[in-house]
């Protein structure tokens, strides 16, 4: 069954920019059918959109590079090497690495993503008795089991960030004690931390000969030299103390904290994804030698950015035509009509999942589908705390049996999705179970 869906996967779903055109016209085409729009109102409604929603584009952006920046730092890679010599066994490896994942997952789902991949690279290099594809698999679970549920969770911090999109919509901020921190997402979390910890214990092979073991060759494969002790070599003085030196580093990462400090004197610190980046682009410079190494880092983070730059303008243009063509509506009685107070955090957290699949960066997916599920619980009598939550958690419960987040740490990795899908699927099922439980009860 793991052959046939992994087979079925590759063969039938298209990739993540060609799907965005699709659904860019589906939206297109349900605003015309479904609203008094013509075909002409519903372009330009479109075409309004394309660029509205740029400051989430760069803010999602952001995070993904200065999380990488960060997992690409000297003292972490040594800190991930120290934790990599840590287990004795091939199955205590595996579920340590799970719990790194989800615990860095949660605090910033940039760092987590990369310094995970870094992370069963250097487990697989010291362990020898280690299952690679189960380990691997283990590395993406923060990203499929609590990512969107944590610190860095794009729903929740933008809904949590003045001025965001949906200020009018939710009465302008909806903070994070509310969603992040509040004590059903925080018990949530737990159990599935817990759950999916206990489950890659049990999933481990008993049988030496049932695990992939990688050889001396493949090992040699994983090992990869920063490169950084060489730069500066042959700078001169000066050069060094601006380009090769700490100074600046030490510099700009104290004036962004000064700046964080300062902005949350008498009104308290809040997280938003502006605060958020800000600390994390502090602790990217502040962990690096020199702006150089740094820069080198930055460079190897942007090539995970691409997908964001390239689809966010066309699912703000989805944006566009479900609020310009009054799209949201229709859909938001739709739920209406489908749901109940109380089975709707469930529909939502249902629909959410299934929409992922084609749309799997969480930023973009809200921006498609807030404007109705507002909408739609507000009518319900339903909490937008609840509501926010319900999408999150559904967000990323798909996330391990859809292969777009899961590339980097597979590139880093050198193995293919279909490798790791077979231990992904029971960890999603278990993941739906425990999600569907939460948001029925």
């Amino acid at each position: 069954m793991i052959a046939f869906l992994s087979k079925l996967s590759e063969r039938c779903v298209p990739g993540a920019f060609a799907i965005a055109i699709g659904l860019s016209f589906l939206t297109l085409g349900a605003a015309v059918i479904l609203t008094p729009s013509g075909p002409a109102a519903v372009v330009g409604y479109w075409g309004d959109g394309v660029w509205v929603l740029l400051t989430f584009a760069m803010q999602m952006c952001l995070i993904v590079v200065t999380g990488s920046i960060i997992a690409d730092s000297p003292p972490v890679r040594r800190t991930l090497d120290a934790l990599a010599r840590i287990p004795k066994t091939g199955r205590g490896a595996v579920v340590m690495t799970a719990a790194v994942s989800m615990a860095l997952c949660w605090i910033h789902w940039g760092l987590g993503l990369i310094a995970s991949a870094f992370l069963a690279r250097s487990v697989a290099r010291r362990n020898l008795s280690v299952d690679y594809r189960l380990l691997v698999a283990a590395a993406y679970l923060g990203m499929g089991g609590v990512w969107h549920a944590g610190l860095s969770g794009s729903s929740t911090l933008l809904v949590a960030t003045p001025g965001n999109f949906l200020a009018d919509r939710i009465g302008g901020v909806l903070p994070t004690s509310e969603t992040v921190f509040s004590g059903f997402n925080i018990g949530l979390t737990l159990a599935t931390f817990g759950g999916l910890c206990a489950m890659f214990w049990t999933l481990y092979p008993k049988r030496k000969e049932d695990a992939m073991l990688l050889g001396a060759e493949a090992r040699a494969r994983l090992v990869e030299d920063a490169g950084s002790a060489s730069l500066g070599k042959n700078a001169n003085r000066w050069l060094r103390a601006i380009e090769f030196g700490y100074a600046p580093c030490a510099a700009l990462g104290g004036l962004g904290i000064a700046a964080v400090i300062l902005a949350s004197r008498g009104k308290g610190f809040s997280l938003t994804l502006d605060n958020l980046n800000l600390l994390f682009l502090c602790a990217a410079v502040l962990l690096h030698r020199s702006p150089a190494e740094f820069a080198r880092a930055a460079e190897r983070g942007a090539g995970f950015v691409h997908g964001i730059v390239i689809q966010f303008p066309l699912y703000a243009g989805m944006f566009g035509v479900i609020k310009g063509s009054g799209l949201d509506q229709v859909l938001a009685e739709a739920f209406v009509a489908l749901s109940t107070a109380r089975t709707f955090p469930l529909a939502v957290y249902w629909y959410s999942g299934l929409l992922n699949y084609l749309i799997p960066s969480g930023g973009s997916q809200f921006v498609v589908e807030a404007p109705y599920i507002f909408e739609a619980a507000d009518r319900l009598g339903v909490s937008q705390a609840k509501t926010v939550l319900a999408f999150a958690w559904g967000d990323m419960v798909t996330n391990s049996i859809q292969p777009f987040w899961c590339l980097p740490l597979l590139a880093v990795a050198k193995l293919e999705f279909k490798d790791v899908l077979g231990a992904l699927i029971p960890a999603f099922l278990l993941c739906l179970a425990i999600g569907s439980i939460a948001f029925f009860l």
